[in-house]
């Protein structure tokens, strides 16, 4: 993704930023505002989704990807939709495989710290791993997961094929930081709709569940992040989200008691168990440089486009 650094460019960036998060948020409350007529709350995180619910989460989740395309096309007007939005298929194929490998098995191991370190702790009720049957649940959770990738599509095409590299332009320490932190705080208060029903943390209120939200995708982002910048695609970061959004969450309930509470502030990557591994995750990360674009710009003679318009120029 190169950009100009005219006058023109500038300003036309910044109106795209703010045309993207405009309709994005304001296509996520439209999506919403049935259930929120309706006062529907989300009371146990045990409870399942009816088809309204359905139906009104995946228009939401469709909203940032239309919001990126829109603002490409309509607003910045500087090529092919595919190539901005970093939405491509790694190659050689051996090196995409490995990425979206890489995007299931880290979620995956941080989950499954987040779980040991919540039943150390007495949060988590662990009821044991039941190995017969183990495979088909994981087998059907994954299956789960594919189903749903295209709606991931729709929040990663606008907030790391957009959003984020739009933010990080120059790749410079302080740009960064902005990208990562606004980013973070964009993706985490465009759910308030959903927050304010209980989704992420059923039972909770508001002044709890925003906070926390917050927090868990300031955490997270990096690791969608890292996972973009790795592989030069959105894709692996649309797994890896997928991934935490659907398999993680159903992790938790696999291996808890039955007939035990489930608090999700406690227990899974969305509470304070999950910060901890992720927080150590991308301290990692950060230490090793690996948040930075620059690390792997400077690792190849070439450079792809969607990786020069973020690095150091």
């Amino acid at each position: 993704m190169t950009f100009s650094a005219s006058h023109s460019s500038s300003v036309n960036r910044r109106r795209g930023l703010f045309i993207f998060l405009g309709v994005a948020y304001i296509g996520m409350w439209v999506a919403m505002s049935p259930l929120l007529v309706s006062g529907y709350q989300r009371g146990d995180a045990r409870e399942g989704t009816g088809a309204l619910e359905q139906v009104c989460i995946a228009a939401a989740m469709l909203a940032p990807a239309l919001a990126a395309i829109v603002v490409v096309r309509c607003v910045e007007r500087g090529g092919r939709v595919r190539d901005t939005l970093a939405l491509r298929w790694t190659k050689p194929w051996g090196r995409a495989a490995r990425a979206c490998l890489m995007a299931f098995a880290v979620p995956a191991g941080l989950t499954m710290a987040a779980l040991v370190i919540g039943t150390v702790a007495g949060r988590y009720p662990f009821g044991g791993i039941h190995w017969h049957g183990l495979g088909s649940w994981a087998v059907a959770a994954v299956l789960n997961m594919l189903v749903s990738l295209p709606l991931f599509f729709g929040e990663e095409l606008g907030w790391q094929g957009y959003l984020f590299p739009r933010l990080a332009q120059g790749g410079d320490r302080r740009n960064l930081i902005r990208a990562y932190v606004i980013t973070g705080a964009a993706f985490a208060l465009w759910h308030l709709p959903t927050l304010l029903m209980g989704g992420q943390y059923p039972g909770r209120p508001w002044y709890v569940s925003v906070p926390a939200m917050l927090v868990s995708c300031l955490l997270i982002l990096p690791v969608f992040t890292w996972l973009r910048l790795r592989s030069d695609s959105v894709v692996p970061a649309v797994i890896g989200h997928a991934f935490v959004s659907s398999v993680s969450v159903a992790m938790v309930t696999e291996f808890a008691d039955s007939k035990a509470a489930l608090d999700p502030l406690h227990m899974s990557m969305a509470g304070w168990p999950g910060w901890i591994v992720t927080g150590a995750f991308v301290a990692f990360l950060t230490l090793t440089g690996r948040l930075r674009p620059s690390f792997y710009t400077t690792r190849t003679s070439t450079q792809p486009a969607s990786i020069r318009g973020l690095s150091p120029r």
